[in-house]
């Protein structure tokens, strides 16, 4: 299969399939003012949303994968999909705060289904250069999307409503359903399923230094993202008073650099070594979060620090997730599967609970979102620390 699959058609199938998990966790930011005021709430509860939502997409990954082995991919992919409709239609009708965060959980426990088959299928499908290849254009298709999203979600808040948001989800999601069932091919074939111990595979790959110091490097800096994301909504629109277009519009500009940091991560590591990419993109983190985090000991907010500090921010965790990612799976030729379900679950859960946390702490001011931010960023390079110079033993396959 590796050498007939068409890599276009395979990788459309990837990017809108994960595409919807991506919107649905942005596209609501620019009208959570919006929202608050219809649910009389606090503008800082809305970040809650943002944890109900990433906590079940986090969990759920540990549940289709291995499902995805058994099963094949396909159906399960369908299931997946069918749970987020469930959950968007509850989203899109729900009459009070409680039902929409019992919503989103569905939304988020559906389209994990997405989260763990992105490395899946190109896996599946590719393998050596081609594999390789696969997943670069995976990464840069899928940045489209939390560009796109809080731009999208601010027009239709604007000018209809903040369930024209929601609509358009369940469209999206509609659409991508009807894509899967009728032209997506099974990557698996029947004769390569199988029914290995699960649990075993968790624990070997859980056991191992060198990934538990990644993993916390990674949980950290994708935790610091999420908070941003959850805080910054409230920040630039009740704090600073700027309409959902506005937010929408300075929402997205930390994004692109993340971009330029995952182009400067391949530089740096071709002309120095990865563990210097892991270095500088620590001490950029730092620097950005300093950047939000001093001029909020003074009570300032401003959308120049604000938005600044979390393009350097941004720009730091784009040279850290290549190199970070790459070390916690190196140890794992073998495993590379669970190593990857794990990085992607455990990710994802962590960071909806910071969020949580944050929404209980209501994060709506320059300080405390600067604090969470240098937090994470110490905490990053402790993880480093863990998995320095940690000899790795050999990988070797486990059987049921």
């Amino acid at each position: 299969m590796s050498s007939t699959t068409p890599l276009s058609k395979i990788l459309l199938m990837i990017i809108i399939l994960a595409a919807v998990g991506q919107m649905t966790q942005t596209m609501y930011v620019p009208s959570m003012a919006l929202m608050a005021d219809d649910f009389s709430v606090s503008p800082a509860l809305l970040q809650a949303v943002m944890a109900c939502y990433l906590i079940p997409y986090g969990l759920s990954q540990f549940i289709y994968g291995p499902l995805s082995d058994r099963f094949g991919r396909k159906p399960i992919i369908l299931i997946g999909l069918a749970i987020y409709l469930v959950g968007t239609i509850a989203a899109l009708f729900a009459n009070s705060f409680t039902l929409f965060l019992a919503a989103s959980v569905i939304q988020g426990a559906g389209i994990g289904c997405g989260g763990a088959m992105a490395r899946t299928l190109t896996r599946d499908c590719f393998e050596g250069s081609r594999l390789h290849r696969a997943n670069s254009l995976v990464s840069v298709g899928l940045i489209f999307s939390p560009l796109a999203a809080p731009v999208i979600g601010g027009v239709l808040s604007t000018y209809i409503n903040w369930q024209a948001s929601y609509a358009f989800l369940l469209i999206l999601a509609a659409v991508v359903y009807l894509i899967m069932s009728l032209y997506f091919e099974e990557t698996l074939p029947v004769e390569k399923r199988r029914n290995d111990s699960v649990l075993k595979r968790y624990q070997y790959v859980m056991s191992n230094r060198q990934f538990q110091g990644y993993l916390i490097c990674l949980i950290a800096v994708f935790s610091g993202i999420a908070v941003f994301e959850a805080a910054a909504g409230v920040i630039l629109g009740s704090t600073l008073g700027l309409n959902a277009a506005k937010v929408s519009m300075l929402f997205v500009l930390p994004l692109p650099g993340f971009m330029l940091g995952s182009w400067l991560s391949s530089v740096i590591e071709q002309r120095m070594t990865g563990a210097k990419s892991l270095i500088i993109g620590t001490l950029v983190l730092i620097i950005g979060a300093l950047v939000v985090f001093v001029p909020g000991i003074e009570g300032i907010v401003t959308v120049e620090t604000l938005i600044g500090g979390a393009f350097i921010y941004f720009l730091g965790a784009g040279i850290l997730f290549p190199s970070a990612t790459t070390g916690a799976l190196s140890p794992f030729p073998h495993h590379a599967g669970t190593a990857g379900a794990v990085l992607g679950g455990v990710q994802n859960m962590a960071a909806g609970f910071f969020t949580l946390i944050a929404a209980k702490m209501s994060v709506n001011d320059q300080f405390s979102l600067g604090a969470i931010l240098l937090a994470m960023a110490v905490v990053t390079g402790l993880g480093l620390l863990l998995c320095r110079n940690r000899k790795v033993a050999p990988d070797l396959p486990i059987t049921a």
